[in-house]
């Protein structure tokens, strides 16, 4: 089974194709599932590493919260469990404000990053009716049904996955609330330290307000900017095609 033990904790993940290391983090309640295209797409041309964090997907949950510093210091361990002096990274949501703070605080381990879906602290989110299985203020207008498909796959993932068992998804929200609530907490001048190739991206829909997605853009130096039409924060689920193109470019120009 593909796992290993990082902080006494059997962790899973998953390792396909041959290239440059790029490591997939996931986001808030979901799985290396909800970043499957990606996984498949970029596969290709990159040698991908997909890890699950403590509390998501395959990998069982640890005492305590969850806090963005901890979320760095588990991918930190990971890429020192791999050997990855650095890599290129894609995060969607919490995975993507792990790569923006690893990118600041240890830019001699980030080759380039995607962020899908980031925010800089709790303002940043839209005040629309929350979804379950995505942040707090996931917008709707880009289609009820289909976002009500992504919500209940998610679900179902972290029942049929989580070794923690079905109930225990209420203790994670729970945890994930209070981070979202509190977190994260960073000062837009900090994202000057960025020195890696970057890209910000989000949906036209998403649970982060446009304006704050783009000054997010605009606050790291050099970064594109790419808001996808007809897409919300499950955008990379949604538009995989479009998603992974733009990927698949914007990585081998940083390669």
């Amino acid at each position: 089974m593909p796992y290993l033990t990082l902080s006494g904790i059997p962790t899973y993940h998953e390792v396909a194709g041959s290239g440059a290391p790029l490591v997939l983090l996931h986001g808030g309640f979901c799985s290396i599932e909800t970043l499957r295209p990606q996984l498949e797409s970029l596969s290709s041309a990159f040698r991908v590493y997909a890890p699950e964090r403590p509390g998501h997907g395959r990998t069982p949950d640890r005492d305590g919260p969850i806090t963005f510093d901890q979320i760095v210091a588990d991918t930190l361990e990971y890429l020192d469990a791999m050997g990855l002096a650095s890599a290129h990274i894609l995060g969607f949501s919490d995975g993507a404000i792990a790569g923006l703070t690893l990118a600041m605080q240890h830019p001699e381990r980030v080759r380039s990053l995607v962020a899908i879906g980031a925010n800089l602290d709790p303002s940043g989110l839209t005040d629309d009716q929350p979804a379950e299985a995505g942040k707090p203020g996931e917008q709707r207008a880009t289609g009820d049904d289909r976002m009500s498909a992504i919500d209940s796959q998610i679900r179902a993932d972290y029942e049929r996955l989580s070794p923690d068992g079905p109930a225990h998804a209420d203790v994670v929200l729970e945890k994930l609330a209070r981070l979202w609530r509190e977190e994260p907490q960073i000062a837009p001048t900090d994202l000057a330290a960025i020195a890696a190739p970057t890209m910000i991206m989000a949906g036209d829909h998403d649970s982060i307000r446009v304006e704050h997605t783009v000054a997010i853009a605009g606050a790291v130096p050099g970064a594109q900017l790419c808001i996808v039409p007809g897409s919300s924060h499950m955008v990379m689920m949604e538009r995989p095609g479009i998603v992974n193109q733009i990927v698949r470019e914007f990585l081998d120009a940083a390669s």
